[in-house]
């Protein structure tokens, strides 16, 4: 609820600016004044990046963009060279996160023999942290002069970035009673015969997933009762913990191996110097920029190119008839 508002009140302030935007126009329809120009032009780069921001916040509707993200990294074969590489990938996500304000911790940091890191996995907290952070998802190339190497022969470097959303430990199981089914019956004993001679025994079944459970064992169909919720809140506890497990296992699956052919980007330090998405095709020469974190635009183009995929997807769809 509290996101909803959220993205509510980002619509109207959105409102606000293309009312703000239609002022200065007509203003300076009616007479041009060459400070108040540089006023609305000011104001419009200003309002630009808020309405980018919210567009792309707008596009991160899936269940865990906005929650806390997870992201390790390795390195891939290559020793010390990708070990390094590696570590650079950690700091440029580092200065990424602080420049948004985001929080980072490291839980867990193995650090290369010579010079590099062997793998890392860091907490990074703030809105959208997911959501953005998934975008990076992928092996990453870097091609440049080896610092370690005495030739000085130019070399190629992999690493991974894997992200998982935050979630919360516990899965609560919120159960409701209109999808239970409860059923009592004469407890039974061996051979058939009546333990007693009232409905004591309780039979639930949780329609939505099938499951049933029951209990016979007291005599008081109010002790049978309570143990069969927690026997069915168990059951359920199990049941979407599994589902949370493939959902886990699903994301996992999509982990590619390090190396060549399966790299998301590439970063050239040499012969030239370029930073380009294979996915988007978005490129920049600004290289030292990226390095200090400036992701942004590779992350937004990314974004939404997946948004426009989906729109075509929803409009190539057979209608239903």
């Amino acid at each position: 609820m509290n996101l909803l508002r959220e993205k509510l009140q980002k619509d109207r302030n959105l409102e606000n600016i293309i009312n703000d935007l239609e002022t200065y126009k007509q203003l300076l329809e009616e007479e041009y004044v060459e400070s108040f120009f540089l006023e609305a032009r000011d104001k419009f780069q200003q309002y630009r990046k808020i309405a980018r921001q919210t567009e792309i916040e707008f596009i991160l509707n899936d269940e865990d963009d906005n929650n806390d993200a997870i992201l390790t990294i390795h390195p891939g074969a290559g020793g010390t060279e990708s070990q390094d590489w590696a570590e650079m990938l950690m700091r440029m996500y580092r200065r990424w996160a602080d420049a948004r304000g985001f929080k980072v911790s490291v839980d867990d940091l193995q650090p290369g023999e010579e010079a590099g890191i062997k793998s890392v996995t860091m907490e990074i907290n703030g809105p959208y942290a997911y959501g953005f952070l998934k975008c990076e998802r992928g092996v990453h190339r870097l091609v440049r002069i080896s610092p370690f190497n005495a030739q000085g022969k130019r070399q190629t470097s992999f690493a991974s970035i894997f992200v998982y959303p935050i979630v919360e430990d516990e899965i609560e199981i919120d159960v409701n009673p209109s999808d239970l089914k409860i059923d009592t019956y004469r407890a039974s004993g061996a051979g058939g015969q009546h333990v007693n001679t009232t409905d004591s025994a309780v039979r639930i079944t949780h329609i939505p997933t099938g499951i049933i459970v029951q209990c016979q064992k007291e005599r008081s169909q109010i002790k049978n009762r309570d143990t069969a919720m927690k026997l069915l809140r168990s059951r359920l506890y199990n049941h979407y913990k599994e589902i949370k497990d493939r959902e886990k296992q699903a994301v996992e699956n999509q982990k590619t191996e390090i190396g060549w052919g399966n790299q998301i980007r590439s970063y050239v330090f040499h012969p030239y110097q370029m930073v380009k998405d294979h996915r988007t095709d978005h490129e920049t020469g600004n290289l030292s920029a990226v390095m200090e974190g400036e992701l942004d635009e590779f992350i937004y183009a990314y974004l939404k190119s997946k948004a426009l995929d989906r729109v075509n997807n929803k409009t190539k769809s057979p209608a239903r008839g």
